[in-house]
């Protein structure tokens, strides 16, 4: 049994004036790139990234950090991206779902949360990795990301996400084991580029 990482990264961020996959915090990484490796030292074996605005760029900057050419790290687009969030999971999911059956579980993550490192992966991994696994960081009592999502919960989750809803309406109404993590960061979204931090 193993687990993969999710991250999307696929929104135009209107209120940033770009891409968030293509920001750079304050020592000049790339939140995609910061995302990625923070999912591979939480404990994901590998990483599905989603992209979709710009996602040439993107794709540019991941190669020219090592990851085009990682085994660890898969690349798709959500050609219905605009949408929301709920494009880019549907598309995740269902890149993953053709993985071999011994990935059982994946860890979703956004690429605009920059305070949320590999210690929130790998406590919120720390719940398990089987099929019917439902958990999710929370952050003094609120729940955010990442968000652990057992295999047989997949296919659900992908008919029912829309908009930027994500796996929200599928999660409501099933026992999801909420991991608190307000220790560890705030877990908050980053929007407009004056919120961007170290």
């Amino acid at each position: 049994m193993s687990v993969a990482g999710l991250l999307l990264a696929a929104g135009a961020g209107r209120r940033m004036g770009t891409p968030k996959a293509l920001v750079r915090d304050q020592r000049g990484v790339p939140f995609v790139d910061r995302a990625i490796g923070r999912l591979l030292d939480g404990g994901c074996e590998r990483v599905t990234v989603v992209l979709g605005a710009a996602a040439d760029d993107v794709r540019a900057l991941l190669d020219v950090a090592g990851w085009c050419d990682d085994d660890a790290v898969d690349v798709v687009v959500a050609d219905d991206w605009a949408e929301g969030m709920g494009a880019s999971l549907r598309a995740g999911l269902r890149a993953l779902d053709a993985a071999p059956r011994e990935v059982t579980a994946v860890l979703v993550s956004l690429v605009d949360l920059p305070d949320v490192d590999e210690a929130v992966a790998a406590r919120v991994l720390d719940r398990g990795s089987g099929t019917d696994v439902l958990a999710r960081a929370s952050y003094d009592g609120t729940p955010g990301h990442p968000v652990l999502l057992g295999r047989a919960h997949w296919a659900g989750i992908a008919d029912t996400a829309s908009g930027d809803r994500g796996a929200r309406d599928y999660l409501r109404d099933r026992d999801v084991v909420d991991v608190e993590c307000g220790d560890l960061a705030t877990g908050r979204d980053v929007d407009t580029p004056d919120q961007i931090g170290p």
